[in-house]
């Protein structure tokens, strides 16, 4: 009996917040001197649909309103335009005609670790095309090394692991080596949390990888100022691991503000005048504490606010500032 093999495969991997660390997972530090990362999913995705047959290759990014046309996989050179997806295509081929294309919730530049999510989700849905089997953590070493090494693009590896793994993570980095475990809450202090979580996009951020490649120089460097701010983010994560596991919402949020005042201490162009005017407004709603999301310098911040949200969520949105529905999401990334 001749086996029918689908025509369309698709995925999905979920977008994070960094709640304590981040910075600490990018080389060098991450090599030298250890990393430690501790984030949540939450429910926006990166989407990769991938469909079989028509007329050679076909890109498509529906975010960036893009795509590009090839007659074969040798002409996939990496030159700017939509280079995660011939990268991805080039690690993992798929024979014959096809479309790849994505989406995301998030905007783009948000922060919330959509390009790692959106690595993981093109690489989950070309290994089901290939029905090669990848657990998790082998599903996010892949899609790093598909953003990190074959597009060259300097980040750490906090944002695949999430993607991959889903739920609350306490994320370890030493050189190639990630040890991931998970954080199981108190449910109902979970639940609170979940409630309490407010997140606006303060507007695009500038290219994070620039950002990121100035202060690994400076780290390099010896910057004292560099170094101790990466120090304090790894300490911030530890403090962020046990205020969770103690179902402490009010020390959640003062490791927030601490973990951002020692980001802001990595480059000059960390806040951006948008994201003082979101501080200011969750300082006037009384909230325990946030930070910025991701690598900063624009994109999301979130709060943790001290009720139910809704006046800190009415004076973003009241100051002009997008407020995004998000919910904390326990489950990483999924095929059909």
């Amino acid at each position: 009996m001749k086996v029918v093999r689908p025509t369309e495969y698709h995925a999905k991997a979920p977008a994070r917040l960094d709640f304590a660390g981040g910075w600490t997972d990018v080389p060098p530090f991450a090599d030298r001197e250890g990393g430690l990362v501790v984030n949540a999913t939450i429910d926006l995705y990166a989407y990769a649909d991938l469909t079989l047959g028509g007329d050679g290759i076909r890109l498509v990014s529906r975010d960036l309103n893009e795509q590009q046309v090839f007659g074969g996989p040798g002409f996939l050179a990496l030159d700017g335009h939509l280079d995660l997806h011939k990268a991805a295509l080039r690690m993992l081929p798929v024979t014959g005609s096809l479309e790849l294309a994505t989406r995301c919730d998030a905007p783009p530049g948000s922060g919330l670790g959509t390009s790692g999510a959106l690595d993981t989700a093109l690489v989950a849905v070309l290994a089901a095309a290939r029905e090669e089997p990848f657990d998790a953590e082998d599903l996010a070493d892949l899609a790093f090394r598909v953003e990190a090494v074959e597009v060259g693009v300097r980040g750490g590896r906090q944002d695949q692991y999430a993607a991959a793994l889903g739920g609350v993570n306490r994320l370890t980095f030493a050189q190639d080596r990630v040890k991931a475990e998970r954080l199981d809450l108190d449910p109902a202090f979970l639940d609170t949390l979940d409630r309490r979580l407010v997140v606006c996009f303060t507007g695009r951020s500038r290219v994070s990888g620039d950002t990121i490649r100035r202060v690994m120089e400076r780290y390099e460097a010896g910057d004292a100022r560099i170094t101790g701010a990466l120090h304090g983010l790894r300490e911030a994560a530890e403090e962020m691991t046990e205020a969770l596991r103690a179902a402490d919402l009010a020390r959640v949020g003062q490791v927030l503000e601490r973990n951002w005042k020692h980001q802001m201490k990595l480059d000059v162009g960390m806040q951006t005048a948008e994201m003082v005017r979101a501080e200011a407004i969750a300082r006037d709603a009384k909230a325990l504490g946030g930070k910025a999301a991701g690598a900063g310098a624009g994109g999301c911040m979130f709060f943790v606010a001290n009720d139910g949200g809704d006046a800190l969520r009415a004076g973003l949105a009241a100051a002009g500032l997008t407020v995004i529905p998000a919910r904390l999401a326990a489950g990483g990334v999924s095929t059909w």
